[in-house]
């Protein structure tokens, strides 16, 4: 199971989670967000293990692009209503895309099937108000609908009280999770130990 730690900007805190070794990190684009990486974001280095993920809301192609350019994204993640066409030109450039959505108990997965071949991987997220980090968890069994060939990640909520749970969630096309807002300290600050103690679960888990 892959693991996505998304939301981080200092540079520290980056390298102190990079030595977990998650698959994918997240940083988010939106200037809205209280984990917006800022005008002058710096990239450290990392490994080239660890897929740096763009995470855009309503964003411009032109921009999704050059900001990928300039910080060696290898994913992109879109939250906001990107079309198939949107995510096709996306992977022209070489990118790979995870397609987020927002779930509720009276979602319908059927415009999904438009996105399929466009997207590498969809990401479920809990519904509300804004673009994701509301630190709140959706009924995973909504997903029992869903039946297209299109992998997919977890989140909402996820933290180390519910982790467990979770991972006793079977699915064929359930290859991820992505934490973000339960782990931090402060918005865009991750707790390292508390990381580490939910890597610790999935190791036994995988």
């Amino acid at each position: 199971m892959k693991i996505k730690v998304c939301g981080m900007r200092d540079a520290g805190n980056i390298r102190d989670v990079a030595e977990l070794a998650p698959d994918l990190m997240g940083f988010i684009f939106y200037d809205r967000s209280p984990r917006y990486v800022g005008e002058d974001f710096v990239m450290p280095a990392l490994p080239d293990t660890i897929g740096k993920t763009g995470v855009f809301v309503r964003e411009p192609l032109e921009n999704v692009l050059r900001l990928a350019r300039q910080y060696g994204l290898s994913y992109v993640q879109l939250h906001s209503d990107e079309t198939p066409e949107y995510c096709a030109e996306v992977r022209k450039n070489g990118l790979k895309v995870l397609k987020a959505f927002a779930v509720d108990a009276a979602f319908d997965f059927e415009p999904l099937k438009a996105f399929e071949g466009q997207a590498d991987y969809y990401l479920f997220d809990t519904k509300g108000d804004g673009y994701g980090g509301h630190g709140i968890a959706f009924d995973w069994h909504i997903l029992d609908k869903y039946t297209l060939d299109t992998p997919f990640f977890i989140a909402g909520g996820i933290s180390n009280r519910t982790i467990g749970k979770l991972l006793q969630y079977e699915h064929p096309r359930f290859s991820g999770i992505d934490v973000n807002s339960r782990y931090e300290i402060s918005p865009g600050v991750k707790d390292r130990e508390a990381l580490e103690e939910m890597f610790v679960k999935l190791k036994v888990k995988n």
